[in-house]
């Protein structure tokens, strides 16, 4: 089966009175129909800005996508006009923003917003819109959702205001979805009610999904596939069991060690990634995770090692990383 979306040598560049930060930098990855894709990585890697590029969201003039492809359904969203990019947000491709309150409109009534989008991409009459409304907000469990229309964003609880987010998502039945951080400003309980509801909703529907997070928690329970991002770079790509049971590069090996584990003793210690993450204004040559890494050999300093094949299905940008092995993880 063909790719719902590829995503190819994707560069997206931000202006800045500093000079030009590289936030996507050469980044290549897919989609299949129905998966669920993870991009991860820390705060300032790249992530948003990868999934803000894929809606041609990019904040302007500052930031511009300077080259690459991103194909969806057959289509190159790069060469498409305004117009036609408008059609496609919200009907095909839908946004899940990382904080409700600021992305929902706050002198709108939810139910305005909800059939807002139902009436700019479907042919449906007003009070059509409204029965569609009502039937997302019961799909997603918010209770009494005649009352609920007619009231407004600040009426609704954290998690109320994501599962509103997520029904507006999902009301136009679109192909792909991108969760930038969906639970970011939620606690704990929270966070799993609404990631149990986009997993469930997302197969019922056979939606494809990609979550952007730092939660490798989320990772190892609802990605198909995982890429792993920093300095704006994927560095390392492959299924979800296979970075957890064989990761190839330091970084995720860092990522992973920063974890507590239920199956080790309850004295033993976080092992976190030392140092910052990278100035992107001044990247160190070759390897951008050299100053924080603990495998680092002469090559490192020198080359920008390339993303290549490190295994089955399993890519790593990182010139050891057929030397790591899986105990690495496990040492402290």
């Amino acid at each position: 089966m063909a790719d719902l979306l590829e995503v190819r040598d994707l560069r997206t560049y931000l202006h800045t009175s500093h000079g030009v930060v590289k936030a996507v930098d050469g980044v290549s990855y897919s989609v299949a129909p129905g998966q669920t894709v993870a991009l991860v990585g820390e705060s300032g890697c790249g992530k948003t800005m990868s999934a803000l590029s894929i809606m041609r969201l990019v904040p302007k003039p500052q930031g511009s996508i300077v080259g690459g492809e991103i194909i969806f359904a057959g289509r190159d969203l790069l060469t498409l006009k305004d117009e036609e990019m408008r059609r496609i947000r919200g009907a095909e491709i839908a946004m899940i923003f990382q904080e409700p309150m600021s992305s929902l409109n706050p002198v709108l009534t939810i139910g305005r917003q909800i059939t807002e989008t139902l009436e700019a991409h479907s042919a449906v009459s007003k009070e059509e819109a409204r029965e569609r409304a009502l039937e997302l907000l019961r799909l997603v469990g918010i209770p009494d959702p005649v009352q609920r229309l007619s009231e407004y964003p600040h009426q609704f609880s954290g998690g109320m205001r994501q599962r509103v987010m997520i029904a507006i998502a999902l009301s136009c039945k679109p192909k792909l979805i991108l969760a930038d951080e969906p639970t970011t400003a939620l606690d704990v309980t929270i966070q799993a009610q609404i990631l149990e509801l986009v997993r469930d909703l997302t197969q019922k529907f056979g939606v494809a999904l990609m979550i952007i997070t730092h939660n490798l928690g989320v990772v190892a329970r609802y990605a198909d596939r995982v890429n792993v991002m920093y300095a704006g770079k994927i560095i390392e790509s492959a299924g979800a069991r296979e970075i957890y049971e064989n990761p190839r590069h330091p970084y995720t090996l860092g990522l992973l060690r920063s974890v507590p584990r239920l199956d080790q003793p309850r004295k033993a210690k976080l092992d976190p990634i030392e140092g910052q993450p990278p100035d992107l204004w001044n990247l160190p040559q070759g390897c951008s995770f050299l100053p924080r890494c603990r495998f680092a050999v002469g090559k490192c300093g020198q080359e920008v090692p390339p993303l290549r094949e490190a295994g089955d299905s399993h890519r790593s940008a990182c010139w050891v990383a057929e030397t790591l092995q899986q105990q690495t993880v496990l040492s402290s």
